[in-house]
Order: C-alpha cells, then sequence, then structure tokens
C-alpha cells in the first residue's frame, strides 16, 4: 500500500473500528496523541486492526516505538519509508550512555516517588535509590482478573517512610478521607495561600479532566500526582509534573475540578530545604526491604489473568482480556526503573560502562518485551483463536527468565557494593545482615 492508502486506512479503522470522536481535520498531520487522543493501549488496537482488517502487520519495533508523532509518520514507517524511532525512554539523542558522566538519562515511571526525587535533584543530590523500590510497586488485581495500578487499597506509606528515613524530609498526608471534597478543597485553598517557598505541594487529580495535558495513558479516570504553587494571578496555578516532565499554568479552577473528581483523593507537603545526604546503611536497608529476588509479582499476575481468561474460570472469556489488562502499560514501565538501580551501584564501584550498557539493553528488551506481549494479548482477544494462548505463554516465561537473570546480576552488585561500604550479608534469596 502507498503512504496516502495507508493514511486513509488508518482513519477508517479509528472511525469504524474503535469510533474515535476526534476526526475533524484528520489528515497526515493529525497528531496520534494529542489530536487523537491514541494512548499506548489505544495505538496497539490501531496496529492490531491495521492488520487484521488491512492485512498492514507493523513490525515489532514500531509495536514498541515510544515516540510515533503523527499519522504521516506512522504512514511512513508502515509504508516502510523511513526507520522506526528509537525509544524515547532510553535515548534523548544519539550518543552512547556513559553511567561515569556528570549527566545521565533520568527515567520517570511512577509520579509519587517522581515528585520527591524532584526535591532531592533540585537539592543536587543522587535521587537515584529511591527507585528501587518502583519495578515492584503495588499494582492489584480484581476478582475479575482484571490489572490495577491504582485502588484506593494501594497505599504510599512505604514511599513516604523510607524517604523521610533516607532523605531527612518529613512528608505529611494534608488530605482528609474522612471529610468532603468540598472541606479538602478549602483545605488545599488555604495550603496554597500560607505556602512556604520551600514547600512542594502534591494533589492527586484525574488527568482524563485536563485533556489540555498531553499523555501517553489517557485512561479514563486516570489518578495522578503533581505539584502545584500559587502564581501572582490568584486564578492561575504553576503545575509541576515531574513525571510527565513538564510545567506551566493551568487555571486554578480546572484543577480544582481535576482534584475533585470521585475517582481521586489524595494530597501530600513536605519541605525540601531538609533534604540530605542519605547514609549508606539506610541505603542497604532499602534495597533488602524492596528487593523480591525470587518472584516476579507483575509476569506471574498476568500469566494468572491469560490463564485465568483462557480457561474460562467464573465466567470470564478471552475478549475480555481487551480490558483486564488495559493498565498494563502503565505499569509496565516500572521495569525502566532497573536502569537506576544498575547506574547507582555502577557508578558507586567503578564498574565498566560496557557492561552497564549490556544490562540497560536487557532492561529495554525487558520494557519492550512487555509492549510486545500485550499485543499478542490483544490479539488474542480480538481474534478469539486460542491458538495464541501458546504464544503468550511461551513469550510470558522468556520475559520472566530475562528479569530473574536481571534481577540476579543487581543483587550480585549490591553484595558488591555491600562488601566496598563494609557491610557483610548472607546472600540469599532474603539477604540479612551477618554484621554491620
Amino acid at each position: 500500500m502507498t503512504r496516502e492508502e495507508i493514511v486513509a486506512a488508518i482513519r477508517t479503522v479509528l472511525a469504524e473500528r474503535m469510533d474515535n470522536k476526534h476526526l475533524d481535520g484528520f489528515g497526515p498531520q493529525s497528531r496520534l496523541n494529542a489530536d487523537l487522543y491514541l494512548d499506548s493501549v489505544l495505538m496497539l488496537n490501531l496496529f492490531l486492526h491495521l492488520e487484521l482488517d488491512h492485512g498492514l502487520p507493523a513490525p515489532e519495533q514500531i509495536v514498541a516505538a515510544a515516540e510515533i508523532e503523527t499519522v504521516g509518520d506512522l504512514a511512513a514507517l508502515l509504508a516502510d519509508e523511513m526507520p522506526a524511532p528509537k525509544d524515547a525512554t532510553t535515548a534523548a539523542d544519539t550518543t552512547e550512555p556513559d553511567v561515569h558522566g556528570e549527566v545521565y538519562q533520568d527515567i520517570k515511571v511512577h509520579c509519587f516517588v517522581s515528585c520527591l526525587c524532584d526535591a532531592v535533584k533540585a537539592a543536587g543530590l543522587d535521587h537515584r535509590p529511591m527507585y528501587f523500590s518502583i519495578w515492584d510497586a503495588d499494582f492489584a488485581v480484581s476478582e475479575r482478573y482484571q490489572l490495577l495500578y491504582h485502588t484506593p487499597q494501594i497505599s504510599h506509606e512505604f514511599f513516604r517512610r523510607w524517604f523521610q528515613r533516607l532523605y531527612g524530609v518529613r512528608i505529611t498526608e494534608w488530605y482528609d478521607h474522612s471529610a468532603s471534597k468540598p472541606a479538602n478543597l478549602d483545605k488545599l485553598l488555604g495550603l496554597m495561600a500560607g505556602r512556604r517557598p520551600t514547600e512542594n505541594v502534591m494533589v492527586m487529580l484525574d488527568m482524563f479532566h485536563l485533556p489540555e495535558r498531553e499523555n501517553k495513558f489517557n485512561q479514563n479516570p486516570f489518578p495522578h500526582y503533581l505539584m502545584v504553587e500559587p502564581t501572582e494571578d490568584a486564578e492561575i496555578w504553576q503545575v509541576r509534573d515531574p513525571d510527565f516532565r513538564w510545567e506551566g499554568p493551568i487555571a486554578r479552577e480546572r484543577l480544582l475540578n481535576a482534584i475533585a473528581q470521585p475517582s481521586v483523593a489524595g494530597g501530600y507537603v513536605f519541605d525540601r530545604s531538609a533534604v540530605r545526604q542519605p547514609a549508606a546503611a539506610d541505603i542497604r536497608d532499602f534495597f533488602l526491604a524492596s528487593f523480591i529476588a525470587d518472584d516476579n509479582p507483575l509476569i506471574r499476575r498476568v500469566r494468572d489473568i491469560v490463564a485465568a481468561h483462557v480457561e474460562g474460570r467464573n465466567g470470564l472469556c478471552v475478549e475480555e482480556l481487551n480490558t483486564a489488562l488495559r493498565e498494563l502499560p502503565v505499569i509496565s514501565i516500572r521495569k525502566w526503573a532497573y536502569e537506576h538501580g544498575f547506574a547507582y551501584f555502577w557508578r558507586a564501584l567503578r564498574l565498566p560502562n560496557g557492561e552497564f550498557l549490556h544490562w540497560c539493553d536487557e532492561i529495554e528488551e525487558l520494557a519492550l518485551g512487555l509492549t510486545g506481549l500485550h499485543f499478542a494479548i490483544l490479539r488474542l482477544a480480538q481474534t478469539r483463536d486460542h491458538s495464541h494462548a501458546a504464544q503468550i505463554f511461551g513469550t510470558l516465561d522468556r520475559l520472566d527468565a530475562l528479569e530473574a537473570a536481571i534481577k540476579a546480576r543487581l543483587h550480585a552488585v549490591f553484595l558488591d557494593w555491600c562488601a566496598d561500604q563494609g557491610f557483610t550479608l548472607v546472600p540469599s534469596s532474603n539477604d540479612r545482615l551477618a554484621a554491620g
């Protein structure tokens, strides 16, 4: 197919198969996310329908690509007229990263922790230890085998407690879960009126109600933490969103509306002036408290979810996998946090950059492999062809082994770091201090 024919096929899929409501002015210049509101899951559905309906299979590197800006870009890629983009999460430019250099690629994979780390970086300190807790951070699976990145039962207490121990900053929850929404909004207004210059005010809001904020996960709802502060104009607040690398002004009433949604409830405040250098013993203990050596919870639970639908447990069917794993991309991006763990210990021990790059490639294979897995699961849901299940379980086994290898090397270098610091550990699946 020509590029023009592919553009027409994209419009047909969006209109007839995906019921997209944003096709006014559709053309090659239309931005996939900002204009057509295609999040990562909708992009996978677009690829799937282009393959099944129009015979346009997308190469794996295109399916997993983070940055395809416009319809024209996508059409050119599918017509094999331009190279697939390199994932933006791993490469901001074409320079080979040096783990020992002054500048390193930052990774944003968890909104709550990113807000905390923003204060650490502002103080000129290393924020990467906070990401030890992210690659296996909590998520939930509902009784109907639906993967959920956020529920009221998922607590941030672990992050709060360890941030205070590591960096000396007390995080106070200003949001009162026993009070009404209007009462909490009044509390926020008072907090903003009396805010000190070094205070960080975090709010949970529903990003779905800020459509002007471009993001890759247009979930509905989309609970998300960011930080706000007043400006000279009482009707405008300044927003700082470290997880999406964005800051700018937004009308106060629009923010309050997004905060007032029933889908969200939460907010914290802390003073970044208290940030201090973490002690080595606290970093050691945090790694031990965070690290799960003998399990990969996300892959295990995705396997459970797929199996439940394939086997028809509780009346489930494979068609429901489309919604059951809709939030997988929001959770699977956390696997990029392994790079922070490797980078921290690699820098401390002055290990060779070449091996670090090798493990970065393995981490990339894991993260992008989860995207490819998701695409295969969507194909199973759409075609209802159970023969695809064997491939999916095989991929899960491969990714499980890959993540286990990543963890094994990270664990080994952690033990080397402990020895370098003078700590003695008994190596096991659940390390314990033997002396220290």
